[in-house]
């Protein structure tokens, strides 16, 4: 960190309402949210809401629920407000309009009255005499409508009888323009390759890229942390603080987050793979909102030890943004089901009960509180997700109307039906239920019919649960109470035969 007179930590996390908030998106806000609690500054949150024609309405409580959801808190943003207020960009359009006007008059600006049609034909023009991808800038705006080409009086003119245009920037070719990345080191971009951005719509909105600047500046950002698809945008915001005459933000681009099979992790390829992209459906799916930042975190960082297993205050102590890497990251949701799992084991089984009952509802069921935290206290192990107490151990809560049809065919045997029934018949003469009790009546029960115990163990897990895998037999037995346990033998015995 800079030196103790450098001004106070202010980072912004700054999303589009235009959907759902991504998993890339949730690991922009976590970075922003670490580097400034590891620095006691101010997290904003701001919505760029600037696309009126790409508004969801839903995205904006998305990303809040979101940010919620991961215990994301922030210091000043919508609904909870601060001394930059508003934090919509949508009600700030006046302000944006005095800065671009600032920059027209000052001639880094300039108003264009083109219309779509003649823009298109620049560009068919261009390319038949050989430039590969023309745009509007240094050399094509000489050609075109606007305040550098039209006599002053036509300019005021058509302002004055409201002609729709917009407002761009005037890049001048022949220059670098440098700036410095906490991720990526010194960075450069030749002018000849960056068009005259739009800064003002012809509705009158500004676009990201001159929002965004002044925003930052209004609001004292002193670091700007944001994903790898903004680099390239960078030199334009360079250009407007230099314009502008002030002085830009600490940058920090974050690497791509990329497909298993490399590539930036797309919508349609995370569809194929079978990856959500959306944080709602991890939430949906019973992910642990710590297990997911868990993850996020060390998805482009990492804090210079082996440590994996990280709580949000210690991710916050361990966070440096020179620990952050300039390369792609393959997404592993293989990887994410194993932190799953470790935040799992680190709860008690009455936290995981309260998480799980929402699961359990759904599929309507309501076993008692102390019935529900046996079960978890049981297969806290060997869940992935706190759903699957509902769904994959649903046996614990109704009996099982099938038999897993792979384990019928290796575990049940011409003699099972008769060694469950036997088997069934010493349990109903046990006083007491658990498991040693359990264990050595199946043992005494083997060595009468000269059998291995595994002979009676498999088609009792069958009879029992469905399945002919899950915890350890006896254990699960006692949990589920003498009398299922008969029931359900007796039963199995007579529709397996």
């Amino acid at each position: 960190m800079a030196a103790s007179n450098a001004p106070d930590v202010r980072v912004r996390f700054a999303p589009s309402p235009t959907g759902l908030l991504h998993i890339g998106g949730l690991r922009t806000a976590l970075y922003n949210y670490l580097f400034a609690r590891k620095h006691a500054g101010t997290f904003i949150l701001r919505i760029e809401d600037t696309d009126r024609t790409r508004y969801v309405e839903e995205a904006e409580q998305d990303i809040r629920e979101a940010l919620r959801w991961v215990g994301l808190a922030y210091d000043e943003g919508p609904e909870i407000g601060g001394p930059h207020a508003p934090y919509y960009q949508s009600q700030r359009k006046d302000l944006y309009q005095r800065y671009a006007q600032q920059l027209v008059e000052a001639g880094h600006a300039y108003y264009a009255f083109d219309t779509e049609e003649e823009i298109e034909a620049m560009r068919e023009r261009r390319k038949k005499e050989g430039q590969a991808a023309p745009k509007y800038d240094a050399l094509t705006r000489t050609e075109m409508r606007n305040s550098l080409t039209l006599p002053a009086e036509e300019v005021e003119r058509l302002l004055e009888e409201g002609t729709e245009h917009v407002i761009r920037l005037k890049v001048s070719r022949g220059e670098t323009v440098r700036f410095e990345d906490v991720v990526r080191g010194h960075v450069s971009f030749e002018t000849a390759g960056i068009d005259d951005q739009v800064l003002i719509k012809s509705d009158g909105m500004p676009t990201y890229h001159l929002a965004n600047v002044v925003d930052d500046h209004r609001m004292q950002i002193t670091h700007v942390i944001r994903g790898e698809e903004w680099l390239s945008s960078t030199p334009k915001h360079v250009l407007l603080y230099r314009y502008l005459g002030w002085e830009p933000p600490v940058m920090a681009h974050l690497p791509l987050i990329l497909s298993p099979e490399g590539g930036k992790l797309s919508k349609r390829d995370a569809d194929e793979l079978g990856i959500p992209v959306f944080v709602k459906d991890y939430r949906e799916a019973g992910y642990e909102p710590e297990a997911l930042v868990n993850f996020l975190a060390l998805l482009g960082w990492n804090p210079g030890t082996e440590q994996e297993i990280f709580t949000l205050e210690g991710l916050v102590e361990a966070f440096s943004l020179e620990r952050v890497g300039s390369s792609g990251v393959q997404f592993d949701l293989d990887k994410l089901q194993w932190f799953n799992q470790q935040h799992l084991r680190a709860k008690s089984p009455a936290e995981l009960a309260e998480r799980a009952r929402p699961y359990l509802e759904a599929e309507g069921l309501d076993p008692e509180a102390d019935y529900l935290e046996a079960v978890i206290d049981l297969v806290q192990d060997r869940i992935h997700r706190i759903e699957e107490v509902a769904t994959t151990n649903r046996f614990f809560f109704e009996d099982p109307e099938t038999y897993e049809e792979k384990g019928v065919k290796k575990r049940w045997k011409s003699d099972s039906a008769e060694l469950v029934r036997a088997y069934a018949d010493r349990l109903e003469r046990l006083d007491g239920f658990d498991t040693d009790a359990i264990e050595a009546e199946l043992r005494d029960l083997a060595d009468e019919c000269g059998v291995g115990a595994g002979r009676i163990i498999h088609p009792t897990r069958l009879s029992v649960s469905g399945l002919s895998y899950g915890p350890g037999l006896f254990s699960m037995m006692a949990v589920l109470g003498k009398d299922t346990c008969i029931r359900r033998m007796r039963r199995a015995a007579e529709v397996l035969g």
